[in-house]
């Protein structure tokens, strides 16, 4: 069911979509099969834009029983424009990153084209990690040889569900072939350590050489995290602690605290394109590395992100490989080959709601 406001100028929808994954997909916090999404188009003088609000459900911050509500006074209040509309709607950063693309598209020449660069014109690339999803031995070992095979040089791993020995006999094996020279691995542990033992097991995880970990123990741990942070042996990146952080005062109070050695940004998360710039720029002012990732958004979403990406010129392989993971995601321009994100400006988009 659609649902509309008509302002002065501008006319507001919205529709709800459910992405399916082809495989089920494990992490600490259980496996998904499927992944709902809200697209949000705005019509206005013969123009029309498209943005999606890409909530997550049990993470987002604006998993809230009156998202839709709000959704839709979005829609009620187009008119009063893009600020305005942010500033009512800071604790809800999904709805924020689905304007912010919306309103870009409107006023694109082409509605998907909303940054233009070398990206979008099929010249340039963007390397990304090649994602290994939570599952059996036997699973988790053919993905990473699938990866390894499609030209990836930076694996993404998750890990906190399954045992940890059976984690690191994993870890052990690939560095049997390959050397940090050869792939890059990063793991996320999405918060599945307990603060007593997080020490110990990255003690352990670092004899293997390791980019990084993301979040190894639960967000809203400040101290520990922190103290965690200032002994640890392997890089330890922020993910779900950046999550309900709205202010810039309060997000450079968390990295000063914390001090970690990086952040990923998720811009549905983190409050869209204005959000990852006050994090980016937080981050740098504190010797803070950084790099963005999606968070399961269909091709619309995932497609703003990309080339917001392209044009913050971060050479690191970046989280945007998610595109392929759904039986029914929208047709784009987006592909991915030997570990790199691309853009065929010659393929047309398929939006069918």
């Amino acid at each position: 069911m659609y649902f509309c406001a008509i302002a002065k100028i501008m006319h507001a929808t919205y529709k709800t979509h459910t992405l399916k994954f082809k495989t089920p997909s494990g992490t600490s916090r259980g496996v998904l099969n499927l992944k709902e999404t809200w697209i949000i188009t705005l019509k206005s003088q013969g123009k029309e834009g498209i943005g999606e609000c890409g909530m997550f459900k049990g993470l987002s911050v604006d998993d809230r029983l009156d998202f839709e509500t709000k959704l839709q006074w979005a829609c009620n209040n187009i008119h009063l424009g893009l600020q305005p509309l942010l500033d009512e709607l800071i604790e809800f950063p999904s709805i924020q990153f689905g304007l912010e693309m919306a309103f870009l598209s409107l006023h694109s020449q082409n509605n998907f084209e909303l940054f233009p660069s070398e990206f979008t014109n099929g010249n340039a690339s963007i390397p990304i990690n090649g994602l290994i999803w939570m599952g059996s031995e036997t699973f988790m070992k053919q993905q990473i040889k699938d990866k390894i095979n499609a030209g990836f040089n930076c694996i993404k791993m998750k890990i906190g569900a399954i045992d940890f020995k059976t984690e690191i006999d994993l870890l052990k094996s690939i560095r049997k072939e390959f050397t940090s020279k050869d792939i890059e691995l990063r793991v996320d542990a999405n918060g599945a350590f307990a603060p007593h033992e997080a020490l110990e097991k990255l003690k352990i995880l670092s004899e293997f050489h390791l980019h990084s970990i993301e979040q190894p123990i639960k967000q809203g741990q400040v101290e520990a995290m922190a103290k965690l942070c200032e002994v640890t042996p392997l890089p330890i990146a922020l993910d779900e602690e950046l999550i309900g952080i709205f202010s810039v005062t309060n997000k450079l109070k968390l990295l000063q605290t914390i001090r970690p050695q990086y952040i990923i940004l998720k811009p549905t998360l983190v409050g869209g394109f204005k959000g990852s710039d006050t994090w980016i720029q937080s981050a740098e002012n504190n010797n803070i590395g950084w790099w963005i990732t999606s968070a399961l958004e269909s091709n619309i979403g995932l497609n703003a992100i990309a080339q917001y990406t392209f044009m913050q010129n971060s050479k690191m392989p970046q989280g945007l490989g998610t595109g392929g993971l759904f039986t029914n995601n929208f047709k784009s321009p987006l592909y991915v080959s030997k570990g790199h994100l691309h853009y065929d400006s010659t393929k047309n988009w398929e939006i069918n709601l």
